[in-house]
């Protein structure tokens, strides 16, 4: 048997650099990526090379940032689509949602942290560190694991069959409207929505969480008269911990929103996320004069002196908190 078979192939869009809708998305996006990256690597580099710096608060901050890092380079991939197979997308995706959930586990461990030691009576910090970062990189990367085990599962398993590329269009935050989304990623293979939601339901949770953590430690901080020189350095820590939960949430705020079929709310998106870094450098090393201390010493003739104490003894005299 003999037939004819009519193929019709709709024209290929034509991307137009020069439009200020795809430099904003193609270029201006990926370049505030590459700042945000570099900045999150000096506060992690601060963090971690700095002697003082290294107690458990220190280590997460660190972990954090390095989280933020992975999360922001998996999104720049997720950018530029057209140089990428559905493979790597999908790769690019699940180092996305999987850094980004551990760093909100992360934030979690903070708070809950902060929030204990306040409630303690005998309060003693660098008390075996180690151990204690042990236990909650146990906790974090757990179910860190956990959740990208189960949202991987249901992904390829519990995911009804079409409904992965359909997703295309709102996993990356990084396209504006309909169309546009489904020439830039038609072919990809993205996670799904039940993949999204395994995801993103923990982070809700964990927002949730550090609220109460948030209300009652400063309600516990407010009802203190007088507090020695390692519940101080708690408060700072604190303080802290509110400004990066704040700077976090609010940026995966707008990512939610930026799957919406509204440019603006993309725009918004980019701009959060160009400012997160800023934010975060500020909130754990320009606001804290202690930690600018201790980067201005480290270009100085000679190295300020630490002890096993960190800097809350070392230069508690110094008033440099």
């Amino acid at each position: 048997m003999e037939g004819l078979i009519a193929k019709v192939c709709s024209p290929k869009e034509e991307i137009h650099w020069t439009d200020s809708d795809v430099m904003l998305r193609k270029i201006i996006n990926p370049i505030c990526h590459g700042l945000a990256m570099i900045i999150l690597l000096i506060v992690a580099i601060i963090y971690f090379v700095l002697p003082t710096l290294r107690d458990l608060v220190g280590n997460m901050v660190t972990t954090i940032t390095m989280c933020l890092i992975v999360s922001q380079a998996a999104d720049l991939v997720r950018i530029f689509t057209e140089f990428s197979n559905h493979v790597s997308f999908l790769i690019a995706d699940l180092f996305f949602y999987v850094s980004l959930l551990g760093a909100f586990f992360w934030l979690n461990a903070m708070g809950y942290y902060i929030w204990k030691m306040f409630r303690t009576r005998n309060v003693f910090l660098r008390v075996s560190d180690g151990r204690k970062y042990c236990w909650y990189s146990g906790y974090a990367w757990g179910c860190t694991g956990t959740m990208a085990a189960i949202a991987v599962f249901a992904h390829f398993f519990l995911d009804l069959p079409g409904s992965s590329s359909s997703i295309s269009s709102a996993s990356s935050g990084t396209e504006s409207h309909h169309a546009a989304r489904e020439s830039f990623f038609e072919g990809q293979d993205n996670i799904s929505w039940l993949g999204i939601a395994v995801f993103f339901t923990p982070i809700a949770f964990i927002i949730i969480v550090n609220i109460f953590f948030f209300v009652t430690t400063l309600r516990f901080i407010n009802r203190m008269h007088t507090y020695g020189r390692i519940h101080h350095k708690l408060r700072c820590s604190f303080v802290m911990f509110t400004l990066i939960f704040a700077t976090m949430s609010v940026a995966w705020l707008f990512l939610i929103l930026s799957w919406l079929h509204f440019d603006g709310l993309l725009y918004m998106h980019i701009i959060a996320n160009a400012l997160q870094a800023p934010c975060i450098l500020y909130i754990c090393v320009l606001r804290q004069k202690h930690v600018t201390f201790l980067v201005k010493s480290c270009f100085r003739d000679q190295a300020p002196q630490t002890t096993e104490w960190g800097d809350e003894m070392t230069y508690m005299n110094g008033g440099d908190y």
